[in-house]
């Protein structure tokens, strides 16, 4: 593993990245594999309930509009959504995505950081202090109990199985 210039003294190294609970999936074939317990190296989907208004509501029924937003991440995005299942450090997930992703995620201490603060922005990640140890389900295909999804269209292929080292 290579040496990370100021990885050590970075604000987040110590820190746990978690999902927040939300349905995903994985879909399509394995691209980088890291080899690690709960990362597949698949691209994965979010799959996010709308909330309307009243007016919003009789709009969105009016012209059918779509009941959720489907959010596929790229690879990289989705190698940190994998990652971050509140077992690993921003140390330990930087680390692993220089190794997998090179000179494609340079400077990754920017670049990771960047990715979890859009994450979080949209409330789809935490920072913890600690590990999670199953404080919350946020494995693929857990619907939270606040919303309400119907299943997911058969012709998308997503996957919501478990691999091993998967977080419940």
């Amino acid at each position: 593993m290579a040496d990370i210039s100021g990885l050590e003294d970075h604000v987040l190294s110590l820190k746990y990245p978690c999902r927040t609970p939300v349905w995903w999936a994985r879909h399509g074939d394995v691209g980088k594999d890291p080899g690690l317990p709960g990362a597949s190296g698949r691209r994965i989907v979010l799959r996010i309930p709308k909330t309307f208004g009243r007016i919003e509501g009789f709009f969105a029924r009016l012209l059918r509009a779509p009941k959720e937003v489907r959010r596929p991440l790229d690879t990289m995005n989705s190698m940190v959504w994998e990652l971050a299942d509140g077992s690993r450090t921003f140390a330990e997930m930087c680390t692993v995505l220089d190794d997998l992703f090179v000179e494609d995620i340079a400077p990754v201490l920017h670049r990771t950081a960047l990715a979890i603060g859009v994450f979080q922005r949209q409330n789809l990640m935490l920072m913890l202090d600690e590990p999670l140890n199953r404080r919350w389900l946020v494995g693929p295909g857990c619907c939270p109990e606040h919303q309400t999804l119907a299943e997911p269209d058969p012709a998308l292929n997503l996957d919501t199985g478990r691999i091993a080292g998967d977080a419940p």
